[in-house]
């Protein structure tokens, strides 16, 4: 028997649409829609990309992920995904939906009747949480010199710690950083509106993977993504095992430890930045890490690290303006 025909009958393949919107010309906005299904009974896992229209490379991986499972179908269960979440953000390279400039994941878990934002929100979320997903992977990207790293939303309740135990292990299989985000009353409010955010609430283990820089398809970034949600699928015996080595090589304490998400110490003068460290490198407590100088090339300031812990990445500018961060850390617990 003809080998396609032999995956075809262990894994069905689909690809559709989802109507979201009639633009003004009357044409139809939709939401693509990706779905590897085995014939076997099994885990369900979601994965989400482009909800900011300028963080690309998460579809990429997606569709690398597709790619893969022609070639390595499911053993069982069903991958479902959205790649573009935020096609008119995408399209005009920009962050935000529409002339409005609203935060698509800010808008969760949205309103059927609300915002054009919260409307894509419920639709998302509704299309999701009707399949009772095991895990929902949201892929993003970050800054423009960045790492990979797996981002674990801020701890609700006690009625939800076996879901933060489930996080925190698929967060690990990744092979990726592991950052927890900051526990405070700002990053609880953002949190409740996010995609991640709202599953969890819902006691749906759901991780962000910040997947390296935005506005471009950085293919190293695309490989570890794959790898760190085909390590996922290996881990629920979805997949076969194919291994492959991560581009950007975590330091084996940066992989032990537990860290926690900081932007601190954020620049408190004016001018141009000029980094000391890299993306990726352990930063020891007191070393300093940026310098900012003035038009004449004067040093304003000397900024310091304000606790052991790695690297994330540099802003996206080198611009400094006093109260904006200049780099984010994981910082050792």
């Amino acid at each position: 028997m003809n080998s396609n025909k032999k995956k075809a009958r262990v894994q069905k393949l689909k690809y559709s649409f989802q109507k979201i919107m009639t633009g003004s010309d009357l044409s139809i906005r939709r939401l693509a829609t990706m779905e590897a299904r085995s014939v076997k009974r099994g885990p369900k896992v979601w994965l989400t990309a482009c909800i900011h229209g300028d963080e690309v490379g998460g579809m990429v991986v997606i569709q690398e992920i597709f790619r893969r499972l022609k070639k390595h179908p499911l053993l069982k269960g069903i991958v479902y995904s959205f790649p573009l979440m935020n096609p008119i953000g995408f399209e005009n390279v920009t962050r935000h939906i529409g002339l409005d400039k609203e935060d698509l994941n800010r808008a969760f878990p949205g309103n059927p009747s609300g915002s054009l934002a919260e409307r894509i929100a419920h639709k998302i979320f509704s299309a999701i949480i009707e399949t009772r997903p095991t895990l929902v992977l949201d892929l993003h990207n970050d800054w423009i010199k960045s790492i990979p790293y797996a981002l674990i939303d801020p701890r609700l309740g006690a009625d939800h710690l076996e879901i933060y135990e489930q996080v925190g292990k698929f967060s690990k299989l990744t092979g990726l950083v592991v950052i927890n985000e900051e526990e405070t009353e700002t990053a609880f409010q953002v949190s409740k509106k996010t995609l991640s955010g709202s599953f969890m609430k819902h006691k749906i283990p759901a991780i962000t993977l910040e997947l390296g820089e935005a506005y471009v398809v950085n293919e190293k970034n695309v490989q570890d993504g794959v790898t760190s949600i085909w390590n996922i699928l290996t881990s629920l015996g979805m997949t076969v095992p194919v291994e492959r080595e991560m581009n950007h090589v975590i330091p084996k304490i940066a992989r032990e430890k537990s860290l926690a998400y900081t932007h601190q110490p954020v620049s408190s003068s004016s001018g141009i930045i000029r980094f000391l460290v890299k993306p990726g490198q352990i930063i020891k407590k007191g070393q300093k890490f940026a310098k900012i100088h003035n038009v004449f090339g004067k040093l304003q300031e000397t900024l310091v690290s304000g606790d052991d812990g790695i690297v994330l990445g540099y802003s996206d500018s080198s611009v400094a303006m006093p109260g904006i961060p200049v780099a984010a850390f994981g910082m050792f617990r």
